[in-house]
């Protein structure tokens, strides 16, 4: 497993991550996403540290609270070195009842960072993100609790998750005329079936040097292949029920999708891989990526998506997967394209 450079810090992450969205789901959503108790998610934090990960996402929302709670129970039950890992988590969903138990206001985001941090169990969250964009509190409110908590010490890095380039962009400004903590991430949808990110936030992250955390890099196990071939809506190849058939999300171009999932399979009978392994090893070349996060409900899961770091995909293996999978053009990027070709 090698390390990367976490956007423009001193921090070096693994190039997967683990995301603990499936621990401690109960009954409706959370328990449709996942529902890991403590000894299946001890087994699987084992073997996350095993294969090199660590890196550990969740968020407070995840199974109202549960999620943190069984992930820092698993490190503190496997004997973890705090300063071996990194946590991150979350916060924006509502924790309450009320509009001031959600959001993205000073109240909210201290009141849940202490509140996550008891649940994990830690005297510190590593990186500490903003899980949604609220329009009803002013862009400065959040950065300076956010900064409140980074000079107290109870928040080392801040990261921002499902924002647009617009908010992103202004959200530096702002901590940078300030003196505030600098946004160190981002984390966003990013699969070959959904490269949306391609038109304006990629640029963006490169520009700025933000770091990138893709989730769901295989988009809701589309990328598995066993949606297609024969599969009904009703269920996938191997009779498991997943995702995208109990939820559908992320949404899907099927019809931009089916062409896709041939050429996976192809690249990867070449490598002798599954269709997965491939799409994770194709996110780990984007040079703006700097973790793959992966969730998984079985250890054997976990283990073959960590193979995606040994695969190495060529040239002929990148065209055809860009080929397929590549977005539409659109203005501006079709007159952008036209005026960068300087005759010569």
């Amino acid at each position: 497993m090698r390390l990367r450079k976490f956007g423009n810090s001193g921090l070096f992450v693994s190039e997967l991550s683990f995301g603990a969205m499936t621990f401690g789901g109960t009954e409706g959503l959370w328990g449709q996403v996942g529902r890991l108790g403590q000894g299946e998610a001890d087994a699987l934090i084992s073997a996350a540290l095993d294969a090199g990960i660590n890196l550990f996402d969740t968020a407070n929302i995840y199974a109202d609270g549960r999620s943190e709670e069984i992930l820092g129970r698993s490190l503190k039950n496997l004997g973890v070195t705090r300063d071996d890992v990194v946590i991150a988590t979350k916060v924006f969903g509502a924790m309450g009842h009320g509009p001031n138990r959600q959001g993205a206001s000073r109240r909210h985001i201290l009141a849940e960072c202490r509140a996550s941090i008891k649940r994990l169990g830690v005297d510190h969250i590593d990186l500490y993100q903003l899980h949604g964009f609220d329009p009803a509190t002013p862009i400065e409110e959040s950065l300076e609790a956010f900064d409140t908590l980074v000079r107290a010490g109870d928040v080392r890095y801040i990261g921002m998750s499902n924002w647009a380039a617009w908010q992103i962009m202004k959200a530096i400004g702002i901590a940078h005329a300030r003196n505030l903590a600098p946004i160190t991430s981002l984390q966003a949808y990013y699969t070959l079936v959904g490269r949306d990110i391609e038109r304006e936030i990629v640029p963006l992250l490169a520009s700025e040097r933000v770091g990138l955390m893709v989730w769901s890099p295989l988009a809701g196990g589309y990328l598995t292949g066993k949606y297609t071939g024969g599969c009904n809506g009703a269920g996938t190849g191997n009779g498991e029920r997943g995702r995208q058939t109990d939820l559908d999300f992320p949404p899907i171009d099927r019809i931009r999708g089916e062409p896709l999932i041939g050429v996976l399979r192809s690249v990867a009978d070449k490598h002798g891989r599954r269709p997965a392994q491939v799409a994770i090893a194709w996110l780990l070349k984007q040079s703006v990526v700097s973790t793959v996060l992966i969730g998984a409900r079985r250890v054997e899961q976990l283990k073959e998506n960590v193979v995606a770091t040994e695969i190495v995909l060529d040239d002929t293996d990148m065209s055809a997967l860009h080929a397929v999978s590549r977005l539409p053009v659109e203005y501006p990027g079709w007159l952008l394209d036209r005026a960068s070709h300087v005759p010569s």
